[in-house]
């Protein structure tokens, strides 16, 4: 079973919400749309699951062409944002309401309902009204009721976004865990980093209704294809630098100036050589990849540091040059005060160069 976006495109009017999509959903592959709000993750999933019609392109389900067949007839799975639950009916019948439409017997219900409610640790609940539930509870129904049937896909809609921290926390653990075992294509539409890093094998980021980049979460995350990627994947963000290529030394060192009159020279990708001196850049390093220390040298930048904000394990650290600004992670030791001077040293091999085009410079 398989979910397949060929060139799909989705247009209100002169808007153009989806533009020329294509990727593909493996049998029990669980892909994740992110990306900010208003960038087509949800008219995307509502597109495979019939509610909104594709402008151009086509959603291939199980090989199958299926633009024109109407939501009841594309088999699919969908829990939405907002849970969806009927209020006077108990939990047990919440669960078994998607089952009456295809005829099954009262013990084959009574079989489904027992099953789901044992995955989902929903069976001291299942008398329950809605009304009575807590967050969690109505999300795991929700997610039971989706899951009941045997569809050929399964679609998530923000599915965890009204819980609180720890809930959250929980659910991804036990909806990725329930995933696995029913090896089924899925695709989660979510705006949290952490949520789609840890649920999907891979991610597809989406702007302005076109995919950046669809990758495994390491790969997405170490090795972004262009600077939106680089600036939306990560917390605290990737640091973002404007500077100029002065010279390159072989071997993949090469030497930077960045605003105020910086000077550094650090190891990036071999690719520079292909740059000529002059070219504009933006280098990219992720904020736990810097280091600092008392000695000044030519790998970095001297810089100030303007805050530091303790966050248990770690601490986040602020850092100034009078025209950049850094953030550096390290762990919960800070041997500086706010304040103090220090050298920001970039390591070899963890910058990533970013040329005029915004698109990363790498050998393949």
């Amino acid at each position: 079973m398989t979910i397949e976006l060929k060139n799909l495109t989705k247009r209100f009017g002169d808007l153009t919400a989806v533009d020329t999509i294509n990727f593909d959903v493996g049998d029990g592959e669980v892909l994740c749309l992110l990306g900010p709000s208003g960038c087509g993750k949800t008219t995307t999933l509502r597109m495979i699951a019939g509610l909104e019609y594709a402008t151009e392109g086509d959603v291939v389900l199980q090989g199958k062409r299926v633009n024109d067949l109407p939501p009841r007839e594309r088999n699919v799975a969908m829990s939405f944002q907002f849970y969806a639950l009927y209020p006077s009916l108990t939990v047990a019948e919440n669960l078994a309401f998607p089952l009456y439409a295809e005829g099954l017997s009262g013990a084959e219900i009574g079989q489904r309902v027992k099953r789901v409610s044992d995955t989902l640790q929903l069976g001291n609940i299942l008398k329950r009204t809605p009304g009575q539930l807590a967050e969690g509870e109505k999300q795991r129904v929700a997610v039971g009721r989706s899951i009941i049937r045997d569809p050929t896909c399964f679609l998530f809609d923000e599915p965890l976004s009204r819980l609180d921290v720890q809930l959250r926390e929980e659910m991804r653990g036990e909806i990725k865990e329930v995933l696995q075992e029913l090896s089924r294509p899925t695709v989660i539409v979510t705006h949290d980093q952490l949520e789609a890093l840890t649920m999907a094998d891979r991610i597809a980021v989406m702007r302005d209704g076109r995919v950046e980049q669809v990758d495994t979460p390491h790969n997405v995350f170490q090795k972004p294809s262009n600077l939106f990627v680089a600036g939306f994947i990560g917390t605290p963000q990737m640091n973002l630098l404007p500077a100029t290529l002065t010279a390159t030394h072989g071997d993949g060192k090469a030497s930077f100036s960045v605003k105020g009159g910086q000077s550094m020279t650090i190891m990036v990708d071999g690719r520079i050589q292909e740059l000529a001196p002059g070219t504009q850049v933006t280098l990219g390093v992720r904020p736990r990849n810097l280091e600092i220390s008392r000695e000044s040298a030519d790998d970095g930048l001297s810089t100030v540091i303007d805050m530091v904000e303790p966050m248990g394990a770690e601490t986040l650290i602020h850092l100034k040059d009078g025209h950049q600004e850094l953030r550096l992670v390290t762990d919960w030791r800070v041997p500086h005060a706010e304040g103090d001077r220090v050298h920001t040293r970039f390591p070899p091999g963890v910058t990533h160069v970013f040329t005029e085009d915004q698109q990363v410079l790498r050998t393949q």
